[in-house]
């Protein structure tokens, strides 16, 4: 059994430890794996498969908080559809997004993804963009005037004409002509900023790591030295070797290997608990220190579900008669809503 926990518990270490010696660098891994073969050689066999063990759960620890982050990327990432409908001439076309080129236009039709960046050429319709600006309302877009200069200054187009991958098409078809591939649209690009802030260390990690490169050398040459013990303190060798291993042991930092990568797991999952993301240890850590947030998109704070509050008529006219104009009914489906006219 404690040579099968030695197998389970090592066997990532051991190759973790022998990448790092490929680099030329000394981390906790080599040390745990010294402490392990320390301990089978005084007999202690259950100390290094304890120590094996706790180290192994932190690492396990810290690929299952990277692991849910990878998780998250990907599920952003599948916001994009896979292909896309482009016009060409009479026809359309059904070609991959990736295949797709600056000067295309798409059709998007009701209820699906917009496959790209670009702007509106023909088609009103509301769009839904939570997905990338946080807008919890959709957002109403038609063609825009110049189609030649929107396509010069794509940028400098009005967010009533402008649209972004990964939105959707709640209303009437839509033709878009395409101003960003799909490896620059907006959408990748929130993408890529999600997940280098997930790859972000907190201070204490960082600080983790730059203990290691001077503790782990430090503690070999101790051990090493130690070994020496016999030709200054009259005993034997084998005294002298059961106290550098033992020194080896207890030397070995599998509470500072499985701390940091536990607590951040902790206390990420413990906010999702309670509705709040958080991208990962270096965020965390930051959110210690804060004295103030801002917010900057409504349903941040607010529940994102407008509802009527006042009813201001035209010059006489009253409120009974404007409201007895539409086709005023409840709306049993969100009650907060009150009543929706149309």
């Amino acid at each position: 059994m404690l040579l099968l926990a030695y197998a389970a518990g090592g066997f990532f270490t051991v190759r973790e430890a022998i990448e790092n010696l490929r680099h030329r660098e000394l981390k906790i891994d080599s040390l745990m794996i010294v402490a392990a073969a320390g301990a089978a050689v005084l007999g202690q066999w259950a100390e290094g498969a304890l120590l094996l063990f706790l180290f192994s759960l932190g690492h396990a620890l810290e690929n299952y908080a990277m692991g849910r982050a990878r998780r998250a990327i990907e599920a952003l990432a599948d916001l994009r559809p896979e292909t896309a409908l482009v016009r060409r001439g009479e026809d359309l076309v059904e070609v991959s997004v990736d295949s797709l080129v600056l000067g295309d236009v798409i059709v998007v039709k009701p209820d699906e993804r917009v496959a790209a960046d670009g702007f509106v050429v023909l088609g009103e319709s509301s769009i839904d963009q939570a997905a990338i600006t946080g807008e919890s309302v959709p957002v109403d877009k038609r063609p825009v005037v110049d189609a030649s200069e929107a396509r010069q200054r794509p940028d400098a187009v009005g967010p009533e004409h402008r649209v972004f991958a990964g939105t959707i098409n709640q209303g009437k078809v839509l033709e878009i002509e395409v101003t960003r591939l799909a490896s620059q649209s907006t959408l990748a690009r929130v993408v890529e900023l999600v997940r280098s802030a997930e790859n972000q260390k907190s201070p204490t990690q960082l600080f983790t790591d730059r203990f290691q490169k001077i503790f782990v050398p430090s503690v070999l040459v101790l051990v090493g030295l130690l070994l020496f013990a016999g030709f200054v303190v009259d005993e034997p060798f084998s005294a002298t070797f059961y106290r550098a291993m033992a020194v080896l042991v207890a030397a070995s930092p599998c509470a500072l290997a499985i701390s940091t990568p536990s607590a951040v797991l902790s206390g990420v999952a413990r906010a999702a608990r309670g509705g709040v993301l958080i991208k990962g240890g270096g965020p965390l850590e930051r959110l210690g220190v804060l004295h103030a947030l801002a917010f900057d998109k409504t349903g941040t704070l607010t529940e994102g579900r407008p509802q009527v509050t006042d009813v201001i008529p035209a010059d006489g006219v009253t409120e009974q008669e404007l409201l007895g104009r539409g086709r005023c009914r409840r709306a049993p489906e969100r009650p907060s809503l009150g009543r929706r006219c149309g």
